[in-house]
């Protein structure tokens, strides 16, 4: 899996969690702005911020990685 099927899987998985980028940004403690790159453009977030969401989203890291399929 490529770095641009990794940022498509996640910008899915945020959608899909239902939870407004407003307040995904405030749980992770980033700016709304960052989001909306994360959603937006070709940019990934830091891989401890990477985990926060998957957290907030409740979503298996393995799944946006491409390590499973579930």
């Amino acid at each position: 899996m490529q770095l641009k099927d990794i940022q498509s899987r996640l910008r899915e998985c945020i959608a899909w969690s239902g939870i407004s980028q407003r307040e995904l940004a405030e749980r992770i403690g980033v700016s709304p702005q960052t989001v909306s790159k994360y959603m937006k453009k070709d940019v990934f977030p830091a891989l401890d911020t990477f985990a926060r969401i998957c957290n907030v989203i409740e979503v298996s890291s393995d799944y946006v990685l491409g390590l499973k399929d579930y």
